[in-house]
């Protein structure tokens, strides 16, 4: 009797302790697929409202950014953010502004005195991917969206574990 009891008491802890592990944090993982034929809502900013970038709230479209980030080689020239021949993207201090709308136009349209533009050759929602990673670089984002290591050796802690740099505004180079 006491056997039976015993292991009767050890299969209602076993499912206990089964059920308390199941809790599992929901998030949404994958990015909306673009369907076709099907207008997307617009990221473009208005006079009443500033834009708004969708894919800083979706951890998997962050993490897409960092590999499109390497993929398109924005290493070359921004190193792993830390800056190189192109500036840092780490730190708070930004030429054209740090609001998505403002990256956006920099990453599509290019900039004078180096940024080429990449709007011919990158589809629009991979930019916005982009301009997620990038504003995470510098911890603009939510720790629980932003990438949390990755796969190579960079400067700083991982995205995730960025303190949020305070934007200072610098006055554009004068053209030629």
């Amino acid at each position: 009797m006491k056997r039976a009891m015993c292991a009767a008491c050890a299969a209602l802890l076993a499912g206990v302790a089964a059920l308390a592990g199941c809790y599992r944090e929901q998030r949404p993982v994958k990015a909306p697929p673009a369907a076709a034929g099907v207008s997307q809502p617009s990221f473009a900013a208005s006079a009443d409202r500033p834009a708004v970038n969708r894919y800083e709230e979706n951890a998997y479209a962050v993490s897409q950014g960092k590999t499109y980030y390497r993929a398109y080689n924005c290493n070359g020239c921004h190193a792993a953010g830390g800056g190189d021949s192109g500036p840092p993207l780490m730190d708070g201090r930004w030429r054209y502004g740090a609001d998505p709308a403002s990256i956006f136009t920099t990453i599509r349209q290019g900039r004078p005195n180096g940024m080429p533009a990449f709007g011919e050759r990158i589809p629009e929602d991979q930019i916005w991917q982009l301009v997620a990673y990038v504003r995470s670089m510098s911890g603009q984002l939510r720790p629980d969206v932003a990438p949390a290591r990755g796969d190579t050796l960079t400067p700083g802690k991982p995205e995730s574990r960025r303190k949020p740099q305070p934007i200072k505004a610098e006055a554009p180079p004068q053209e030629r």
